[in-house]
């Protein structure tokens, strides 16, 4: 029997996904958006591509939360959109709004769900679903570490003109401008980045990678980016559905790793069927333990704005 995989918001984070996740043959697709129709005609046009796509998966658009019971992985995109000059922290309050309630109605439906959230600011959505939900930690994850990275990996791959397969690379911290690539652990086929390129490029790679997200919110101007997000999640569902336990930068609920506590932070997770099985642990400079330091920092002075 397929996976059933919900996807929350059918905008274009939501509708990309869940093309992919179909596309890929992840599982059996929910759609749902609380516009009247709009997912189900989304939904309709996924499934009528299934013959030519040659994918299987069946895609049904809802606005009800009804048709999402017994989901195996619950997929949260709603949520307002930046807009140019808007920061992250600045889709606080509003998005708090959109995700507790989700929440609420999708555990009613599956309780026995994984939480993947992907609302901005991300660390602090998946906060929020995480203590609204009740859920297991291991069960309640963002995703964030992986779009980041593989903005990291294209800037590298634009510079060099070096294919991106062959580049592995590493960004903890929170999603947001205090994010911390690590170019220690960032590779071209096992050869370090150092060799490849001077220390003043590498931190001009950093940069553009921590404003990632507001350089594609300048250029389209009424919305944000969707389809590397899109495609950082069908890799996490990917790896849960398939039990595959990559190793994938990920939101994870710390409780003493990094020695930081209560609160969900981009770490580097082993993630299968059970979710976030591991959370890897890795050696840093002092200079790195500073940088997430200051992460940590701007991650929980937004946290602790939530009011639950």
């Amino acid at each position: 029997m397929r996976k059933k995989i919900t996807v929350i918001g059918a905008g274009h984070v939501g509708e990309v996904t869940a093309f992919k996740l179909a596309e890929k043959e992840l599982g059996d697709v929910v759609l749902l958006d609380i516009i009247e129709d709009m997912p189900i005609g989304k939904g309709l046009d996924m499934r009528e591509g299934g013959p030519v796509g040659k994918y299987d998966s069946a895609v049904m658009g809802t606005n009800s939360y009804a048709d999402t019971a017994d989901s195996d992985i619950i997929v949260v995109t709603a949520g307002k959109p930046r807009k140019p000059g808007m920061s992250r922290d600045e889709l606080l309050e509003a998005n708090v709004n959109i995700v507790k309630p989700i929440t609420e109605e999708v555990i009613k439906f599956s309780p026995n769900a994984m939480l993947l959230v992907v609302t901005n600011p991300l660390d602090a959505m998946v906060y929020t679903a995480y203590k609204v939900s009740k859920f297991p930690k291991n069960r309640v994850f963002g995703m964030a570490g992986i779009l980041d990275t593989t903005r990291f990996r294209a800037f590298i791959s634009m510079e060099l003109n070096v294919s991106v397969e062959n580049i592995q690379a590493l960004v903890l911290g929170g999603h947001g401008d205090t994010m911390v690539p690590i170019a220690r652990y960032t590779t071209i086929s096992g050869i370090p980045l150092t060799h490849f390129l001077r220390p003043d490029r590498i931190d001009a790679i950093i940069e553009r990678t921590r404003k990632g997200g507001g350089e594609i919110v300048k250029y389209l101007k009424t919305g944000s980016a969707y389809y590397a997000p899109s495609l950082a999640v069908a890799e996490m569902v990917e790896s849960i559905v398939k039990d595959k336990k990559k190793i994938l930068p990920c939101s994870a609920y710390l409780e003493g790793e990094y020695g930081i506590n209560d609160l969900y932070f981009g770490v580097p997770v082993k993630l299968g069927a059970g979710g976030v099985e591991e959370i890897i642990q890795i050696e840093l400079t002092d200079e790195e333990k500073e940088a997430i330091k200051n992460s940590e920092a701007a991650v929980r002075n937004i946290v602790n704005l939530i009011k639950f």
